[in-house]
């Protein structure tokens, strides 16, 4: 099967609007079962396989997704190239709500994961080259997409992973930007090594639903705000993503 591009929903994205001819695909992996089955049809001309990360009904919590068995259900179908939308929170003050970020580097806050398909008995132990997380010209694509459809899009940024699924403290979101994080989420990693782990294009399309703890205006928001921001920048992933098919 050849996919053009595998897209990994967060928060938010439980199903990829505008697909035609959908198929659902239940993959047996070695790694157990993914978050779902994927879904694959036709969009804007080309091929697309979409999985829900936390499951169509957002049912996974970000500490007990099986990514291995999500990049490895993609990778079987014939995904090569991989958008991940992650919602996140804005550390940086320039990166509040509903804006839409393209990082370019990660630090891994999160512990218990399985992080390597090398966990395995038997597998190849391979040491990869991971320091830049994210592909650079699927990150450029993106961005272009994002602009020639008239969007403001943030280039470049460092996205902190947390374990989750509790927020962060004011202290723990204070340590981060001493780190250099610009964003916080819960489930960057270990996503993006697994994808380089099977050698996959892989970019992450970061939408912030919120400030970070103590970070931006301080102010309380509520819930219904968050989604409220959270369903406004959704909206903007089928466009970026249609456009970014059509220049390929």
């Amino acid at each position: 099967m050849s996919i053009d591009l595998a897209v990994i929903g967060g928060s938010g994205l439980y199903a990829f609007e505008g697909l035609e001819d959908s198929e659902r695909h239940t993959v047996e992996t070695p790694f157990g079962a993914a978050s779902g089955d994927v879904v694959t049809g036709r969009f804007r001309g080309k091929r697309i396989a979409f999985l829900a990360r936390h499951g169509e009904s957002h049912t996974v919590p970000p500490h007990r997704v099986n990514y291995r068995a999500n990049l490895w259900a993609l990778h079987s179908l014939g995904a090569r190239r991989v958008v991940a939308v992650n919602a996140v929170g804005g550390i940086r003050d320039d990166m509040g709500p509903r804006t839409l970020v393209v990082p370019d580097q990660i630090i891994d806050y999160t512990h218990g994961r399985y992080t390597s398909f090398n966990d395995v008995e038997g597998a190849e132990v391979r040491h990869i080259d991971f320091s830049e997380p994210y592909t650079e010209s699927l990150r450029q694509a993106i961005l272009a997409a994002a602009r020639a459809e008239g969007l403001a899009i943030v280039d470049g940024g460092v996205h902190g992973v947390t374990q989750g699924p509790r927020l962060e403290t004011r202290a723990e979101i204070a340590r981060m930007k001493r780190d250099g994080c610009d964003l916080v989420g819960m489930t960057g990693m270990p996503e993006a090594v697994l994808a380089r782990e099977l050698d996959l294009e892989f970019a992450c399309l970061a939408l912030v639903a919120n400030f970070a703890a103590g970070a931006g205006d301080e102010a309380e928001i509520s819930i219904e705000e968050i989604f409220a921001h959270l369903a406004a920048a959704t909206a903007n992933v089928p466009p970026i993503l249609g456009r970014l098919l059509a220049t390929d």
